[in-house]
């Protein structure tokens, strides 16, 4: 119960340092943004459309959509040119990172007209053009691995602005600028591997798990495409986890820090899809092991929501 009331002193007060501080943060951050749009341009993201990179997917790419700030409503940007460099997951082995290449040049003709006024363009490059834009074989890439795309924009003065020239302002949150984006390989998602898995689990205040709820609440869960549902979890000690599955006779009892427990996946499974409910109190740690010993997949310090799995790494 102190926890209890320690953290929601804790949540109210950083609420209403937030709340006053908020207006006042908020002006000065538009108005040294329009400041630096008015001595450069800034490369607004409107929608990152794509990411990632499934190993062997002919129509993987990555996509963004980017709108151009600048002066007379953008016209002082006459064209944005790409460049794209390959960052190794493993550089101690072959192929190694590589330098940056120009990619492509989009020049102000291609722009459409955004909503603000500002013109917009829509970029996209598949697997096989940034492999042929780092001289990469598409044999020597492998989950991790990251393709780095950078726009760098072109001005009617000569000026070239990019991400070296980028203030965290506008690299923010509350105007996304990069300038800079990263496109990472991943492996397309296959079968689990039939067995028992491993779930090594962790609570950094001692005191078990607390999910979804101030007390308890649910466990990790996994969902076999039979409608099959596993789920797993450190027991919590508090009585308000009653009629929680952290509450209830199957989670994994441990010592408060830390306890391992497993989910056994039938043969012939087709696919397993695992879900976090929540950390309460930002205390939860865990890692996912596969049948053959691989570590494949745990928490990140994210929200409630579904857990990715790498497949590369079973």
């Amino acid at each position: 119960m102190k926890k209890q009331i320690k953290n929601y002193i804790k949540a109210f007060s950083a609420a209403s340092v937030l709340v006053f501080a908020a207006c006042e943060d908020g002006d000065k951050v538009f108005d040294q943004i329009i400041a630096d749009v008015e001595r450069g341009a800034a490369l607004r993201t409107i929608e990152v459309l794509s990411d990632e990179l499934p190993i062997g997917v002919s129509d993987g790419s990555f996509g963004v959509t980017l709108e151009v700030q600048a002066r007379d409503n953008g016209r002082a940007v006459t064209a944005v040119d790409v460049f794209v460099s390959f960052r190794d997951a493993t550089p101690d082995d072959a192929p190694g990172n590589t330098e940056e290449n120009l990619l492509t040049t989009i020049n102000a003709a291609d722009f459409i007209g955004g909503p603000a006024g500002y013109p917009q363009f829509t970029f996209n490059a598949t697997l096989a053009e940034l492999l042929a834009g780092t001289g990469i074989a598409a044999d020597e890439i492998d989950g991790s691995d990251q393709f780095r795309i950078r726009f760098e924009l072109v001005l009617e003065s000569g000026r070239r602005l990019s991400f070296a020239q980028n203030s965290s302002t506008l690299t923010g949150a509350f105007f996304s600028s990069p300038f800079l984006y990263s496109a990472t390989v991943v492996c397309p998602p296959k079968a689990p591997t039939p067995g028992v898995w491993t779930i090594n689990m962790t609570d950094s205040y001692g005191d078990g798990w607390q999910t979804s709820t101030g007390g308890g609440g649910a466990g990790i869960t996994v969902t076999l495409n039979d409608g099959t549902v596993l789920e797993v979890g450190l027991c919590s000690p508090y009585g308000s986890a009653a009629g929680t599955f952290l509450g209830g006779t199957d989670c994994v009892p441990n010592d408060g820090s830390s306890g391992t427990g497993t989910i056994t996946i039938p043969a012939g499974t087709e696919s397993a899809d695992w879900f976090f409910p929540g950390d309460f109190y930002g205390e939860i740690g865990f890692e996912i092991i596969t049948p053959n010993g691989n570590v494949v997949g745990g928490y990140t310090g994210v929200d409630a929501g579904p857990i990715t799995i790498d497949f590369c790494k079973d």
